[in-house]
């Protein structure tokens, strides 16, 4: 078994081939993993699909057919060519698959480092992948790690606060542009996460919100959630709209464009629209004094705010190492518990048998049985004792399945396959992290 982990994102593919990619819908999801699984070599997958990734997660028992399957499968999805999308790819396996999870999950590999959605995203790309059957064990100990792994980097650097978003990142641009000017309306519309945190960005930075959506009770109560006034306008006001107010952040999860060229007017003022859904909400449009930012034009911004978060980057980055090094380590620790145990249920065995057969020639009194048991017991597990820690000691090394084999061999814990599944899934149960 081995992780492999398969990324588009930002870096290497611009937002119109992002757009094909995206996945918009749980049906979508649920039949692309289907089919990835229906592979012999993919054993377990999650999907994450975000404005700004599709990150495919697997644990494969070849490295090779799974990532051809992979591609494949994304060409016939995305009808992109998939020669296209083999060059674009970037492709993770084993340690780097465990350190990219990590740098994901830490919003290190983010276009705005620190932004604090993506793990919430991916904790519901596993969530979903566990509902559906479409991962276990293997995946849910990398997932739950990494996550720890986020955590340690928020408590332990100062990413996570400041502008932090892709939402906070349109508002701060919005910000500098009138940051001479009082009373500018800012029309939102969607009324999911990502309008929820525009608005409360706008509001902190004095906009005067109106908030519009197809679902006109849910923006409702989404305004009803904040202290400030957020006007809420029916959605079939939305051709005025866009033409009397000088400001805009779409983030809907249409598949199409919402926003069209034939529902605008020429204005005297100058129009900001922030488009920070992908698919995009905006089509490509030339429109005199209409500005349009897609999430990919936000770049100056994220490069201040990566020039500041820079030595945190930087720690953080280095807590991600740690991570996924003590990872692979406490991975290797788990063989070592099925031999430790499996050693201690042969020595039972023996004891019990010698002590009956004791019993049966009269060396002992039944009356005795249990307490020449416990001492044996006891000096069996001082015996065991220091072999047990050289074990677990051995087991962290790279060698250490090599030695926990030879130990198998020699005591013979290979042949009582009914010793072993029961130890097996006893070890599976117990099993925790950190």
């Amino acid at each position: 078994m081995a992780y492999l982990s398969i990324s588009f994102t930002h870096k290497n593919t611009d937002i119109q081939t992002r757009e094909k990619l995206a996945f918009s819908n749980d049906l979508e999801k649920e039949t692309f993993l289907k089919n990835i699984l229906d592979s012999d070599s993919i054993e377990e997958a999650v999907l994450l699909s975000t404005c700004n990734r599709v990150e495919i997660i697997t644990c494969v028992s070849s490295l090779e057919a799974s990532q051809n399957t992979i591609l494949k499968k994304l060409s016939e999805f995305s009808t992109l060519d998939f020669d296209d999308l083999v060059e674009r790819a970037d492709v993770f396996d084993s340690n780097y698959a465990i350190h990219h999870l990590f740098s994901v999950a830490s919003s290190l590999d983010s276009l705005v480092v620190g932004e604090t959605q993506i793990v919430g995203q991916l904790k519901d790309s596993f969530k979903y992948s566990m509902s559906k059957g479409f991962c276990n064990r293997n995946l849910a100990r990398a997932f739950h790690f990494s996550f720890k792994c986020a955590a340690q980097v928020r408590n332990a650097t100062s990413l996570g606060t400041g502008s932090v978003s892709v939402a906070s990142t349109a508002v701060a641009k919005a910000k500098d542009i009138f940051k001479n000017k009082t009373n500018v309306q800012a029309l939102v519309i969607g009324a999911g996460e990502m309008s929820e945190l525009s608005i409360k960005h706008l509001l902190k930075a004095n906009f005067e919100v109106i908030l519009t959506s197809r679902n006109f009770k849910k923006a409702q109560l989404l305004a009803s959630t904040f202290e400030e006034e957020v006007k809420v306008a029916p959605y079939d006001q939305l051709n005025h709209l866009l033409n009397t107010v000088e400001v805009l952040i779409t983030a809907t999860s249409a598949p199409y464009p919402i926003i069209k060229e034939d529902m605008i007017q020429k204005c005297d003022f100058n129009r900001y629209w922030f488009d920070v859904a992908v698919p995009r909400d905006i089509e490509d449009m030339n429109v005199d004094k209409l500005h349009i930012y897609a999430v990919d034009d936000l770049q100056d911004i994220v490069n201040d705010n990566m020039a500041l978060r820079a030595e945190s980057a930087k720690k953080a980055y280095s807590i991600v190492s740690n991570m996924s090094k003590e990872f692979f380590e406490w991975l290797r620790t788990l063989g070592v518990e099925p031999v430790l145990k499996h050693l201690h249920l042969n020595g039972d065995d023996i004891i019990n048998k010698k002590l009956q057969k004791a019993i049966q020639k009269g060396f002992i009194n039944s009356s005795d049985e249990e307490n020449i048991k416990k001492l044996c017991q006891t000096v069996m597990a001082e015996f065991l004792h220091i072999p047990s820690q050289k074990l677990k000691e051995v087991s962290k090394s790279n060698n250490g399945d090599l030695v926990l084999n030879t130990v198998q061999d020699i005591f013979g814990l290979n042949d009582d396959s009914s010793t072993q599944t029961k130890y097996k899934n006893d070890n599976t149960q117990n099993e925790t992290i950190g």
